[in-house]
């Protein structure tokens, strides 16, 4: 059993800047999974935009707390506490909290099948 939380220092040394946008960081990935690709956590700022881009692999964006529009292809859903998003394989994507508060979500990825 492998448990991390997000403030162990294996998690806080991911840090990066997600797309132009959101500070995420790695909770599990490659380093301890066999099948999926990572879960990852990332904060977007009021007005700021996880910009549009395409990965090869499937992922869910799960919103935490805050806000924000999401885009998948030519479809665009206002989103919330609660919301998870299905992302297929080389859908293009991006997010941008619409709201007055950070935006939370955990990333879920998965290399096709």
């Amino acid at each position: 059993m492998i448990v991390r939380n997000i403030n162990d220092k294996e998690v806080l040394e991911t840090t990066y800047i997600a797309h132009g946008g959101a500070v995420a960081q790695m909770i599990l990935d490659r380093r301890t999974l066999q099948e999926i690709g990572f879960l990852a956590i990332a904060n977007l700022a009021p007005g700021k935009e996880i910009e549009a881009h395409v990965d090869p692999m499937e992922e869910i964006y799960f919103i935490v707390s805050g806000s924000g529009e999401m885009r998948v292809d030519d479809e665009r859903r206002s989103v919330g506490p609660g919301d998870a998003i299905w992302i297929p394989v080389g859908s293009t994507h991006a997010l941008v909290n619409d709201g007055d508060r950070e935006c939370t979500i955990l990333v879920v990825a998965s290399p096709a099948w």
